[in-house]
């Protein structure tokens, strides 16, 4: 007897259908699986025959054939353990109302007592579903709240395979559909952090930099000594962040849902991700790899932070893959039978100390580095990567008087309003340019049209450029900084004083910086 089940399998951040084909013959003695399926998948014969004679039901004895179909697609992981046992048991004729499985995709991975286990892109799998015209999705309680997420499909999470078995039998009852309130979740959530700028004594010009850095968008560096608070001050750099929207919510949800990074029983992700890789992390690790491909730590943090702290100690070939997918937004991911697109809009923010032992510049302590020593450390860092980095930020120790100080600093909602404010100027000024939301993502074109300065301003630039020994690559950084500087002051114009503020943070771009 013939009986098809489905499935689906995930490639990037899309889900893909499988077709699961079992057939049931009165003759032979083996059991074949096919469909190019990998070694997780082949190994479902042990689980599944496990499964079905621990709870009661027979394994067949002659021969079964399984096809995961399209047979051309590579089909990986363990999440079609279930659709395969629940396949067998129907196919032998040991279910009732078999035809009823046609409507519903199931998937899950089998222990071998049937518990039911999680699986990974249970998200993007009920996207798919719904596409389709699936009457109900079938998945492991641990993923039915990030799968109920989508409307108008009936989501049931179960916990063991007598459920599902049941459910057929008993003509498509006993199991109830999870019902989520996903905006009142999403909202309510959004501004839960664990940090706030409330915490951070002095370093005001840093959160000043901080600021300009979210409202538009922009990527910056810190640069200072040990202990003065860059990784602190890092941290709470998504606490001032605009909310996500539902749509990038779901676009992000989607990310971590693939890579199986959302905590068990979540719904959507409701704050900007901050993803903080340590810097021995490989080119695969950071852009995402693998026979098939999986996201990288620049996708997870998609619509959010990417902090490389220590900057100079990531491998250099590590950081160079990182400046196409800063640009473009996006990493596209090659093997011999797929490309995979992942989304990686994110906002970098690096800190590196100033040199080797890390008190260059230090206003009390001496730097015990050799000669060259600083300029050796910086040059870990190429040239086109710190053209890339809008703001360099010097960060300098905090004083006695200010830790101790038992005035409270401004909190992350009174500065994140600031921000909200420039982004609405920023989204009216950009509505008519799919893709582009933020001043940091202006092209060269719209650079000339919208960062218009006056004959002073012209001049102040060009005594800086030549005054400072700034590089000719700062000069696009500094307009679009000056643009924001404007914005958070509410003006539509460039001027002179929203010019001078982002010239300073050009520091890496000074000929002679490091000595």
């Amino acid at each position: 007897m013939l009986v098809k089940t489905f499935g689906s399998a995930v490639f990037g951040v899309e889900a893909i259908t499988i077709t699961v084909e079992v057939n049931w013959m009165a003759t032979g003695k083996d059991y074949s699986l096919v469909g190019l399926a990998d070694n997780a998948v082949k190994e479902s014969w042990q689980r599944v025959e496990s499964t079905i004679k621990t709870n009661g039901y027979q394994m067949p004895r002659t021969r079964v054939v399984v096809n995961l179909a399209p047979a051309d697609i590579k089909k990986s992981g363990t999440a079609f353990d279930l659709p395969i046992a629940i396949g067998i048991l129907a196919a032998s004729e040991q279910m009732k109302n078999w035809e009823a499985i046609e409507k519903y995709l199931i998937m899950g991975e089998l222990s071998l007592d049937g518990i039911i286990r999680p699986i990974k892109g249970a998200l993007p799998i009920a996207i798919q579903a719904r596409k389709e015209g699936f009457k109900g999705l079938i998945v492991p309680q641990a993923n039915s709240r990030e799968a109920g997420m989508v409307n108008n499909i009936a989501v049931y999470g179960v916990n063991h395979i007598k459920e599902v078995i049941q459910f057929f039998n008993n003509g498509e009852e006993g199991l109830q559909p999870i019902k989520i309130d996903t905006r009142e979740e999403f909202f309510n959530a959004q501004y839960d952090f664990e940090h706030d700028f409330t915490d951070v004594k002095g370093q005001e010009n840093i959160k000043r930099a901080l600021e300009i850095a979210a409202a538009g968008g922009h990527n910056a560096i810190l640069i200072g000594p040990p202990g003065a608070g860059k990784t602190m001050l890092a941290k709470r750099l998504p606490t001032i962040l605009p909310p996500l929207s539902l749509h990038e919510a779901l676009e992000t949800t989607k990310i971590h849902s693939v890579a199986g990074k959302l905590p068990e029983g979540s719904t959507l992700v409701s704050r900007r991700p901050f993803r903080s890789p340590h810097h021995t992390i490989s080119d695969a690790g950071l852009i995402g790899g693998g026979g098939i491909p999986q996201p990288g730590e620049i996708s997870l943090a998609h619509n959010g932070v990417l902090f490389l702290d220590e900057l100079p100690e990531f491998k250099r070939t590590v950081l160079e893959v990182m400046r196409q997918p800063m640009e473009e937004r996006r990493v596209t991911i090659s093997r011999a039978r797929i490309a995979v697109d992942f989304p990686a809009s994110f906002m970098l923010i690096a800190s590196m100390n100033p040199c080797p032992c890390g008190f260059y510049n230090h206003p009390e302590r001496e730097c015990t580095c050799p000669p060259g020593a600083v300029q050796k450390y910086l040059n870990k860092i190429s040239g086109p990567l710190l053209d890339r980095i809008d703001l360099h930020v010097e960060v300098t120790p905090v004083a006695f008087s200010e830790l101790s100080a038992l005035r409270k600093s401004e909190p992350s909602s009174v500065i994140r309003e600031r921000v909200l404010a420039a982004r609405e100027k920023q989204a009216e000024r950009y509505k008519d340019t799919p893709g582009i939301y933020a001043n940091a993502q202006m092209t060269s074109k719209q650079l000339k049209e919208i960062c218009v300065i006056n004959q002073a301003g012209q001049n102040l630039l060009k005594a800086a450029m030549e005054k400072l020994n700034l590089s000719a690559r700062a000069y696009d950084r500094i307009l679009k900084v000056s643009r924001t500087v404007a914005d958070l002051a509410g003006s539509d114009d460039i001027k002179i004083e929203h010019l001078a503020e982002a010239i300073q943070y050009r520091s890496l771009d000074r000929q002679g910086w490091a000595g």
